[in-house]
């Protein structure tokens, strides 16, 4: 019961990042622009959590929500450069978000060294603690598996997920969002301005993709490094594309990703436990390689797909029907 527990706490720690910045991807292109720059995003978000928490955490006790908010601001500025280019400039869209994770990287590590003298922030100390949630935690089975020794900004993950099906499903806006990526001309005829609805989507996705990065630094590492993302960006990428642009299935993509990341950390562990004696005879690395490797498949068989928004990546010409 309790590696049980122990494996279900650390996939929702893990998988939470991967969630909200795949939620982000949603945003983005349901309203027709790519968002391959998640990663750069991520990365980003978390340099300016982890540098603001390494800054404020003996001025403010509150200092980790504080850098969680600094992290999200962080994604919408960077967003707003790709949302520059796709939309005004007209540019294409995966190669502004490739370029967006160079960036990203080189700026992250200038910044460093500017205010740190080296190519990573400070180890901050206060950062987030694991906490068990009153009440709930005292419910039999249910507590000790999902609401004891917990990171409470976990729980944003769903929060936003339910918020953002709302959103998509139960509003004019999401309506609006979700047109303007399936066709925008016919958004235009409406006198709906499609410009300003793929901004909303694009940085709305910055801001997700900020505060998982905030989010990672924060629970899952003591300072921001040039590794502390690790391709996290792309594992959100390829939870959306398995969850076909929709909330929920992109939530238990995430959870599926998420367990493959801890899948390592507990394979010895899984082993004695069950006796499979397979598990123990691979190394540790192939577990540490397994969660890219799906993603490798996951995108393989889902790319050739006609499951996405259809102006997604299209260029938005207004003069053109």
């Amino acid at each position: 019961m309790d590696l049980l527990a122990s494996i279900i706490q650390s996939t929702l720690i893990y998988s939470a990042p991967i969630i909200i910045a795949a939620i982000g991807g949603l945003y983005s292109e349901r309203s027709g622009i790519v968002n391959v720059g998640i990663e750069g995003i991520m990365m980003v978000g978390g340099f300016a959590g982890a540098t603001a928490l390494a800054l404020l955490e003996n001025t403010f006790s509150t200092a980790p929500w504080i850098s969680l908010v600094v992290a999200l601001i962080a994604g919408i500025l960077v967003s707003v450069i790709h949302a520059y280019l796709c939309i005004n400039l007209r540019a294409d869209q995966t190669i502004s978000g490739t370029a967006i994770n160079i960036f990203a990287g080189g700026i992250t590590i200038y910044l460093s060294g500017i205010i740190f003298g080296q190519q990573r922030t400070l180890a901050f100390r206060q950062g987030f603690t694991k906490t068990n949630i009153p009440f709930l935690s005292d419910i039999p089975i249910i507590g000790d598996f999902f609401f004891k020794r917990m990171y409470v900004p976990v729980y944003l993950t769903y929060v936003i997920v339910i918020l953002t099906w709302f959103i998509m499903y139960r509003t004019t806006l999401g309506l609006r969002l979700r047109g303007t990526g399936e066709n925008p001309h016919a958004i235009d005829s409406l006198g709906m301005n499609v410009y300003k609805l793929r901004y909303i989507g694009v940085l709305t996705s910055g801001a997700l993709g900020g505060l998982a990065g905030g989010l990672m630094v924060l629970t899952q590492d003591t300072q921001y490094t040039i590794t502390s993302i690790h391709g996290i960006g792309f594992i959100a990428l390829a939870s959306l594309i398995f969850g076909k642009w929709r909330p929920f299935p992109t939530l238990f993509a995430g959870l599926f990703f998420g367990f493959a990341q801890i899948f390592a950390l507990y394979s010895d562990s899984i082993a004695k436990k069950f006796n499979i004696t397979a598990i123990s005879l691979m190394p540790n690395e192939f577990y540490l390689l397994l969660p890219y490797v799906i993603t490798i498949v996951a995108l393989i068989i889902f790319s050739g797909k006609d499951v996405g928004p259809k102006a997604a990546g299209e260029i938005y010409d207004k003069g053109k029907r």
